[in-house]
Formats: C-alpha cells, structure tokens, sequence
C-alpha cells in the first residue's frame, strides 16, 4: 500500500503486539519537526551576563560612561556583573570599592535591581545587577503636537519633490 502511494512505511510502536506502521511521508515529518523546534528555539529569551569593570579611582566622565553602558544593558534585559578591581595596596580600602558599587546601583535603580550584593573575591570586588521587570520605564510616545515641535515651520507632509523644483 505505501509503494503504491509512494510514501514510507514507519513503524511507530514496535513493542506492541503486533508492532504497529504507519504509512507517512517521513521527510517532511522530519522537516516539520526541525521547523517546529526552530521556531520554539526562537520563542525563548537569549540574555546572557555583561560584564563592566571598574577600578576604585575611576574619574567622573568614565563612571558616567560606563554607568551609562550598565543602564542599557539592564534596559536590554541582561545581567550585568559590576567588578571593582584592585591593585596593590588599594585593596587595604574595600571601602572605595563599595562606594562605587553603590553609586552603580542608585544611578540604574530605575531599570535594575541588586541580585548578588557587593563582596569582596580576592583582588575583584564583584556584585550582579539584574533586569527588574516592576520598574520597565514606559515608552515615549512621539509629540502629537506638531506646532511644539522646533521645525514647527517646515511642512513635513510635503514630499521632497515638491520642496525643490526638478531640473
């Protein structure tokens, strides 16, 4: 019967009395399948951990800076570990390290929350930032008021082949 329709015969129960077959066509069974996985595959959240280092006498423009860039990594929805790292006698004050570490997380409160509090490992003083969901900050719409806008005298609708005369 399955070379008459030229399809395959599966045997799907080969413990049962008598073994059971099926006649299908087993490629695109196997094909359907992998597109199934693939699209479950896609569905599932991929965020990863970043990682920021810092260092105890971090100047004001480079802690903004990489502050900025812990701000939109949590904004993503990823984990960031924050490192304070240590050289010779500037692990005698883990204070320094701390201070920073609480600034990080008052500055991204707004997107993230502390997951692992700061401690001190070895040389590396170490705390993880995790997305907070509650907190998601909503998104701005656009102005709906074109006249408020600062190029409230140019006619956005016109096309531009009516802005400038063609030659």
């Amino acid at each position: 019967m399955a070379r008459e329709l030229d399809l395959d015969l599966v045997e799907v129960a080969d413990k049962a009395n008598p073994p059971v077959c099926r006649i299908m066509d087993y490629g695109k069974y196997k094909y359907e399948a992998a597109q199934r996985a693939k699209e479950s595959r896609k569905k599932t959240a991929q965020h990863g951990t970043k990682e920021m280092k810092y260092r105890p006498k971090i100047g004001i423009g480079d802690f903004d800076t990489k502050t900025r860039k812990v701000h939109h990594f949590l904004d993503e929805g990823n984990k960031v570990k924050v490192t304070i790292m240590f050289r010779g006698r500037e692990v005698q004050h883990p204070e320094l390290g701390r201070k920073i570490l609480d600034q990080v997380a008052e500055v991204v409160d707004d997107v993230g929350k502390v997951e692992v509090y700061p401690k001190l490992d070895g040389r590396n003083m170490v705390m993880v930032l995790a997305p907070d969901k509650r907190n998601k900050p909503k998104k701005k719409k656009p102005d709906e008021n074109p006249a408020a806008s600062p190029d409230a005298g140019v006619d956005a609708e016109a096309p531009a082949s009516e802005a400038a005369p063609a030659d």
